[in-house]
């Protein structure tokens, strides 16, 4: 009986060193696709731009890859400190300096949403985070012309609501499309944080489901 109990346990445990999750190259296969990509709006076409399509589906290639090192923590395959070191080295590779040059601009626009998807996920890990969406929204917008941080602070809140299974963000940045501000920017990413958790409902079902 023991031996059985141990060999289940050792079937077990492995199951978290399948995950693939994002790394250095796969950054720079991006960048690469990016570079090579055209962002020239052809006339005859509504369609946006090859370039900026791309440049779509590398914001929310990241964005899923992130959330699932948070299904795995959620799943209890990582410990709070597994999952946070996991998390940080995802953010080191895609919030460190951008290539100079054409994509300096763009990489940087990519990476300003990313800041509360990062934020977001260390403060669902830590626990610590309100549920009161639309107060957070208020507050958020009230303090993004005159503190930053704070703002940042307040959306990385809802965030970790979104991550906690709340629903967010589409309604509230419906309101005040024709003028955005930074703080807009980062509930659309609240926005597809919560469409990636619901797209990942299913992830961590079998072995090596890293696509």
């Amino acid at each position: 009986m023991a031996k059985k109990a141990t060999k289940k346990k050792t079937e077990e445990e492995p199951l978290k060193l399948f995950y693939i999750f994002y790394n250095q190259e796969r950054w720079d296969n991006w960048l690469k696709t990016l570079a090579e990509s055209s962002f020239e709006a052809d006339p005859k076409s509504d369609e946006m731009p090859e370039g900026f399509r791309i440049l779509d589906g590398f914001s929310v290639d990241i964005t899923i890859e992130v959330l699932k090192i948070l299904k795995l923590y959620q799943n209890k395959r990582f410990s709070q400190n597994e999952a946070l070191d996991k998390l940080a080295a995802v953010e080191a590779i895609v919030m460190s300096a951008p290539p100079k040059g054409d994509l300096e601009e763009l990489v940087e626009i990519l990476q300003l949403p990313k800041l509360v998807l990062f934020g977001g996920s260390r403060k669902y890990i830590s626990g610590e985070f309100d549920k009161d969406i639309k107060t957070l929204v208020k507050t958020g917008r009230a303090q993004i012309d005159k503190d930053m941080e704070l703002a940042l602070e307040t959306a990385s809140n809802i965030g970790a609501a979104v991550i906690d299974g709340a629903a967010c963000c589409g309604k509230y940045v419906k309101d005040d499309l024709e003028n955005p501000t930074l703080f807009d920017e980062w509930l659309i990413e609240c926005e597809r944080m919560n469409e990636a958790m619901t797209s990942l409902k299913n992830f961590d079902e079998s072995t090596g489901d890293d696509d």
